[in-house]
């Protein structure tokens, strides 16, 4: 029946023994009623994910120092100022050259919380499951503009007191970072992420989801197996940290450094489950058919590494990247097979919806299933030959100026191995899937 409640929509209201059907959220105008302005309310945010990041470095370098009785807060401010830089990717020029190896953990840090910066903004100018791409480029750029400016006048703080930093360059790493980051979370804010996805192919679709998982499984592994190895090299360790003659506070400040290189571990590990492995200096090689090394600084993080190339169980390793692209393969025939059950159930309840005579397919296509999987390959390498880019950099002008994998070595072999070991998952799904019960 029809209801009819003045200048309000007509609702149609079905009391007859109809399936139910559930309409969708319907998405909130953007209007200007209650609403903060976009450049207030992204500065507010910028500068609250600035200080998130930035206080875990302040912090532990204030810790340090006072407890060793070297400087004091403006030290530590101007210290940790340096070292929230370097996560950034900034380069930081020192007595020995520049420091250009970030650490990731840091950089994580700081992109979730700009992240979160770009959702909280979305909802504050009122853009909420809009589905406007272009509100959650406005936030992205406004964003990204306040961080770039944080950037250079941190770099001004920083330049001149034993520490050379480029503010150029400061402001434009930080209104990248700042913009990337932000976009991710605004695109989700806003839905518009959501109707992005819907208007792509869907082989496209399934083979971006595919490549991404494929990509976090091989960290995943390498993070293991970087784990695993310092465990096992535990006394080593220890023996590098006791070597540091600077009590209690120094010791502790050398394990959070370490720590906060953790994430580079696990991105050189992966690489070097992937075949290419990583440098540690210049003509230097850490693969699993090779080890050449110089001279190191003794860190604790470096007591994984081998202690020479290796033989049987190398073979061994070659597989776990393989094995892990193989299950994002299985997984994505998983999914495309529950989508294609629930579409033709709807479609076997609506029969009118399905022309005379037209059969529904059995399962989902072969062209469907091996084209996503074949898409992932790219994806991942594209993903895990940034990530080994972002890992990488120089300590000093000396031995130590290349560290870390070669990023298109990374890529190139990450998409064969991903390409190819995910369309044998996913063709392994499709072919002894499970009898499906009617």
């Amino acid at each position: 029946m029809a209801v009819d409640v003045g200048d309000r929509p007509t609702v149609l209201v079905d009391t007859g023994k109809h399936p139910t059907v559930k309409l969708p959220g319907q998405r909130r105008p953007v209007d200007g009623k209650g609403r903060a302005p976009l450049a207030v309310a992204a500065a507010f945010a910028t500068v609250w994910a600035a200080l998130i990041s930035y206080l875990p470095v302040a912090l532990i370098i204030g810790l340090a120092r006072s407890l060793e009785g070297q400087g004091g807060v403006g030290a530590a401010a101007h210290a940790g100022l340096a070292g929230w830089l370097l996560g950034h990717g900034v380069p930081i020029g020192t007595s020995i050259g520049p420091l250009g190896l970030a650490p990731l953990l840091l950089t994580l840090l700081a992109g979730w919380r700009l992240n979160r910066a770009g959702l909280h903004v979305t909802r504050a100018i009122g853009a909420r499951r809009s589905g406007s791409a272009r509100a959650a480029l406005l936030v992205a750029g406004a964003i990204g503009a306040a961080y770039g400016i944080l950037g250079l006048l941190a770099a001004l703080v920083v330049d001149g007191r034993g520490t050379d930093v480029s503010p150029g360059r400061a402001a434009f790493h930080l209104f990248v970072a700042g913009l990337v980051c932000s976009l991710v979370g605004a695109l989700r804010g806003t839905d518009a992420l959501v109707v992005i996805a819907r208007r792509m192919p869907p082989p496209l679709r399934h083979g971006l989801r595919t490549g991404v998982v494929a990509a976090l499984l091989i960290l995943a592994a390498g993070a293991a197996f970087a784990g695993l190895s310092i465990a096992i090299g535990g006394g080593q360790a220890a023996d590098m940290i006791g070597a540091f003659r600077t009590g209690v506070a120094g010791q502790t400040g050398i394990t959070l450094v370490s720590l906060g290189y953790g994430a580079n571990g696990a991105v050189w590990a992966a690489a070097y489950l992937l075949g290419p492995g990583f440098l540690l200096g210049t003509d230097s090689s850490v693969r699993l058919t090779e080890l050449t090394v110089g001279p190191l600084p003794t860190l604790p993080l470096l007591a994984g590494l081998p202690n020479g190339p290796m033989g049987a169980s190398g073979a061994a390793l070659l597989a776990v990247p393989v094995l892990a692209a193989m299950a994002a393969g299985w997984l994505l025939t998983r999914r495309l097979m529950g989508i294609h059950h629930v579409v033709a159930g709807h479609l076997r309840d609506n029969r009118h919806a399905v022309r005379p005579g037209e059969a529904l397919p059995a399962e989902p296509a072969w062209s469907m299933v091996l084209g996503s999987a074949l898409l992932a390959g790219p994806v991942a390498g594209v993903l895990l030959g940034l990530l080994a880019w972002l890992s990488g950099g120089s300590l000093g002008n000396g031995r130590l100026a290349d560290i870390g994998p070669v990023p298109w070595h990374v890529a190139l072999i990450a998409t064969a191995v991903v390409g190819v070991s995910s369309c044998i998952g996913a063709a392994a799904g499709r072919a002894f899937r499970a009898p499906v019960h009617k």
